[in-house]
């Protein structure tokens, strides 16, 4: 998040942070191990790092280098922007650009070392044509779409363009790729059949290095490490498969600011709509964050529903009614006082609220979870 503030000691609660209304923790400590325990997950193939979208929201800029000096040398972004603020962080870094090649983009590549992966046969012909213009086997990588139907080039493409050998001999192939539908989803039977249909049209390629795994892809087994994975949201702590047997360190900890605790009566409304009527006496702390840090408004509480929980300590303090715009009311009337009074914190991503379980209440996933957060909250980096 580039309009995000950073701070770069971690929280005392106390002090320093008296003005702060919630805080965003990234661990990087914790990062450089999910690297660590992704690298041994993929040997013999190398581990690389998808940090696109700020790194996931979390700040490429920190987290860039702390994969580099864990040994990361290949790196996967989105954009031509994205990978030049990469290349002045890291200047030999290998760098992939994902959205591939923009017309009249090439000369952008080549000034700065980057490498598009090329998603049609036109893309391809343009990189073939400006490489030896430039006199240089410029290497890039190929997509080739094995049943997405996104990015990258069709069956018929591939076979069209493999014959054109001189096109191939323009450029330098550095990798050929591909991207699972479903690989989140360990039994879906279109995992096998995309890797098989990627192996059999790569088959018609020149001969490169392959990649086809990103984070849930790693976990399918050893067929489908091939020669380079791109993990992503495991690298952050996500969950990468709705049952999955490696558990990643969590890198990310929110906690918001209470503004103000109260009592009320049996039958009172709690926010806007009144969506929510109190059955019992209640105790109803109001936190200072909202939709405007990423907190989603989905993630508000109903008549009869018990919804996200955020946590005082170690005590449940489930949401009532409305996630507005700058606040979100929860039920701390069974946290003791000491922990829910004015000016006290309480956590809505860490020990006991992952990110994972707040995208479930609020009806997405993870990922959107952490490219979303932060934008107003203090940053703190820790470790790395």
């Amino acid at each position: 998040m580039t309009n995000a503030r950073t701070a770069p000691a971690p929280s005392r609660d106390e002090g320093e942070d008296a003005g702060e209304t919630a805080i965003l923790t990234i661990d990087l400590d914790a990062l450089a191990a999910n690297y660590q325990h992704l690298s041994e997950l993929a040997r013999p193939a190398e581990c690389a790092a998808v940090v696109k979208a700020d790194a996931y929201g979390l700040g490429m800029a920190e987290v860039a280098p702390v994969l580099w000096r864990q040994g990361c040398k290949t790196f996967f972004v989105a954009t031509p922007a994205e990978a030049e603020a990469l290349r002045r962080l890291l200047p030999q870094a290998v760098i992939y650009v994902l959205a591939g090649l923009m017309p009249g983009t090439a000369g952008i590549f080549r000034r700065h070392g980057l490498r598009p992966v090329l998603n049609s046969a036109e893309e391809i012909r343009e990189w073939a044509n400006y490489a030896m213009t430039a006199g240089e086997a410029l290497p890039c990588a190929v997509h080739i779409d094995s049943g997405m139907n996104r990015l990258g080039l069709s069956a018929a493409e591939v076979e069209a363009i493999a014959a054109a050998r001189d096109v191939w001999g323009a450029f330098t192939l550095s990798l050929v790729m591909s991207h699972l539908a479903c690989a989140d989803e360990p039994d879906h039977p279109k995992n096998e059949t995309q890797r098989r249909l990627f192996d059999a049209l790569r088959a018609r390629l020149p001969k490169a290095p392959a990649s086809l795994a990103n984070s849930p892809g790693m976990l399918l087994g050893h067929s489908y490490l091939y020669d380079l994975v791109r993990p992503g949201i495991a690298l952050y702590g996500g969950t990468p498969q709705k049952s999955c047997r490696h558990s990643f360190a969590p890198v990310v900890h929110l906690k918001g600011r209470i503004l103000q605790a109260r009592t009320a009566g049996p039958g009172e409304t709690v926010g806007y709509g009144a969506t929510r009527t109190l059955a019992r006496p209640s105790r109803i702390a109001t936190v200072s964050v909202g939709y405007a840090d990423g907190f989603f408004r989905s993630l508000s509480s109903k008549e009869g529903m018990t919804g996200f929980t955020a946590y005082a300590g170690n005590h449940a303090a489930p949401i009532l009614g409305r996630v507005s715009m700058d606040l979100i009311t929860i039920d701390v009337t069974d946290v003791p006082e000491a922990l829910s009074a004015r000016g006290g914190w309480v956590e809505l991503i860490g020990p006991h609220v992952s990110a994972e379980m707040l995208a479930h209440h609020a009806g997405t996933i993870d990922y959107e979870v952490l490219t979303n957060l932060g934008a107003r909250a203090l940053r703190r980096y820790i470790g790395g």
